[in-house]
């Protein structure tokens, strides 16, 4: 196979040679590309060709899987994309980072945010040779690595996929990494194990590729019920498990009756998921509850068949409008549970959330961000430790030091989590301390505190192109100044994010700090706009926006006195979030403001 041209453009001598000793190496291996015929694109008939968006467009002209010799010919040239195949490229998970820097950021796939050992060294190899040498954990409980220059990234995606992961899908119009229980099948909260459900569905997407053509982004997430929340409400298919008992034996199951468990002698007892639909906190949208009940066994017939209704019907024609929580307003939650169970071919179990008699009992108190820590497991003798991650950045140095301490002391695993720290699980008693001790050391802290664990912050505008603000110096900077002035006694969740697509998920935060650009002295600077009284889960809340353009110089105080104040008006053991919600924002705000 010899080629001369790509997409209308002459190879150079150099680029020819490189792509024909390429594909003779495939030859070698018994590899050809004669049988692969890709299938048909799946837009909807009542769509016309005409109306689609330039990026629907694009994908049409050349799927952005079948672009990889286009990322061979990039790389060879160590050229910059054009701003069509900087779209195409996301689907091997690269992003182009201009015009903030000439290189691209890799996002990986890591389903259930699990790593081994032998993975994390490979991954600090490969960012200390190819990156700046610095790894960042995601609110969606994966990696990303930056400044790739074009002529790395083929080998950048072949070293990674040797480990076993995947970048392909990270970005643009597809399934984005799927998260679950970090704690999954060590925690003894947990209902049911949501991890190889999550790696389950993770095979099933990478080998459909139906799954690589949605109208926008998407989002899967479980939760059976462990002690760390995984946010499944916020995202576009959230499956949460529930315990459903007789009522003769509602008082006596197992570890007791517990908050969400249904009572109903019309539904066999055992445990299932409810399942929610389109959460998308960046446009102010929680999941909202389908009125079913989803048996585990069916969890990913159930997801694909709720996937393919958003392919074929979602908004291919105005992309602001395209996410799944536009497609529900449009349609009921019963018109697109009728779609789903005709492509399953059998109806799902019905128990409407308003019609559920669920225990009476009342939710326990909750562990102070539960994702840092020393918790037993429920296997006798073993522990599982949380370990903050400062804005959740991390050196290669870091990394291989974190095998290390897996290999030692537990079982050569760890597992991330949506707050961008990780967990050490299978830790035996008699070397908790000596991990206690070995975290501390490599700049990482196991011990909770009510304030420092609760930052969040995005990418911020060092790397990224939406970004108003720098977010993650940004946040440990009024980590380091709040943590040396307030004492809390209740844990705050303090999110930055620097834009409205919110991947920091500000609207959920207790207090939620939006980048913004605002003027001081008639010149542009940085700065944030402030909400408070977000929540998640049972506390679930979008955050009403306090303060507007507030500039960085401001921006420590503005904060210390939002807490100072909620500290001397609240009610005695009163949380951050409930102190916010039952005042009106104009009392908040003379509240805070008389603070010195």
């Amino acid at each position: 196979m010899t080629l001369t041209e790509i997409a209308g453009q002459k190879l150079n001598p150099e680029q020819g040679a490189y792509l024909d000793g390429w594909f003779a190496g495939l030859r070698n291996r018994g590899f050809t590309f004669g049988d692969i015929v890709p299938p048909p694109s799946a837009t909807p008939a009542t769509v016309s060709l005409d109306d689609l968006i330039p990026e629907e467009r694009i994908k049409r002209e050349l799927h952005p899987l079948d672009a990889y010799p286009l990322l061979l010919q990039h790389a060879a040239a160590d050229q910059a994309p054009d701003r069509e195949n900087t779209f195409r490229f996301k689907w091997n998970g690269l992003f182009y980072l201009a015009p903030n820097h000439e290189g691209y950021m890799a996002r990986l796939r890591i389903p259930g945010g699990q790593l081994f050992s032998f993975q994390l060294r490979e991954l600090a190899a490969v960012a200390e040779q190819l990156t700046t040498g610095y790894i960042q954990i995601t609110t969606r409980a994966n990696l990303q690595m930056r400044l790739i220059r074009p002529r790395d990234t083929v080998e950048f995606l072949r070293r990674v996929q040797a480990t076993g992961l995947h970048t392909r899908g990270a970005g643009a119009d597809n399934v984005r990494n799927l998260t679950c229980d970090p704690t999954s099948g060590v925690d003894p909260a947990e209902l049911i194990e949501t991890l190889p459900l999550t790696l389950g569905l993770a095979q099933l997407i990478l080998n459909h590729r139906e799954f690589y053509d949605l109208p926008r982004k998407f989002n899967i997430a479980f939760h059976g019920g462990g002690k760390i929340p995984t946010v499944e409400d916020t995202n576009d298919i959230g499956f949460k498990a529930v315990r459903v008992l007789a009522t003769a034996s509602a008082t006596t199951a197992p570890g007791g009756p517990r908050v969400g468990d249904i009572i109903s002698n019309e539904v066999e007892p055992g445990v299932y998921f409810r399942v929610a639909l389109g959460g998308a906190t960046g446009h102010k949208a929680f999941a909202r509850d389908l009125g079913v009940l989803v048996r585990p066994s069916e969890a990913l017939k159930v997801a694909s068949a709720l996937l393919r209704v958003y392919v074929n019907h979602g908004n291919r024609t105005d992309r602001k409008k395209a996410r799944l929580k536009h497609l529900l307003e449009h349609w009921t939650l019963d018109r697109y549970l009728a779609e789903t169970e005709t492509l399953l071919g059998h109806a799902l179990l019905r128990v409407p959330a308003a019609g559920a008699t669920t225990s009476p009992v009342t939710a326990p108190a909750e562990d102070p961000h539960p994702q840092v820590g020393v918790y037993p497991q429920r296997q006798r003798g073993l522990n599982w430790i949380g370990v903050a991650v400062p804005v959740g950045q991390v050196t290669a140095r870091q990394l291989r030091r974190l095998a290390e301490i897996s290999e030692l002391y537990g079982t050569g695993e760890i597992r991330m989590t949506v707050w961008q720290n990780f967990i050490i699980p299978n830790v035996p008693d008699a070397y908790v301390e000596t991990v206690k001790k070995a975290v501390l050391k490599m700049g990482f802290d196991w011990r909770q505190s009510n304030l420092k664990s609760g930052f969040i912050a995005c990418t911020g505008n060092a790397y990224c192109k939406f970004a108003s603000s720098n977010t993650k110096g940004h946040a440990l900077d009024l980590m380091k100044y709040l943590d040396a002035r307030i004492q809390l006694d209740q844990p705050v969740n303090i999110h930055l994010t620097g834009c409205p697509n919110s991947c920091a998920q500000h609207y959920m935060g207790d207090l939620g700090l939006l980048g913004a650009t605002v003027k001081v002295g008639g010149e542009s600077r940085e700065g944030y706009h402030i909400f408070v009284g977000g929540g998640f889960g049972d506390r679930q809340a979008i955050g009403r926006q306090l303060f507007q353009g507030v500039a960085l110089h401001e921006l420590k105080e503005t904060v210390e006195k939002i807490l100072r104040g909620y500290l001397k008006h609240r009610n005695f053991g009163e949380s951050f979030q409930t102190f916010t919600v039952r005042h009106e924002i104009g009392r908040l705000q003379e509240l805070f403001t008389q603070e010195a």
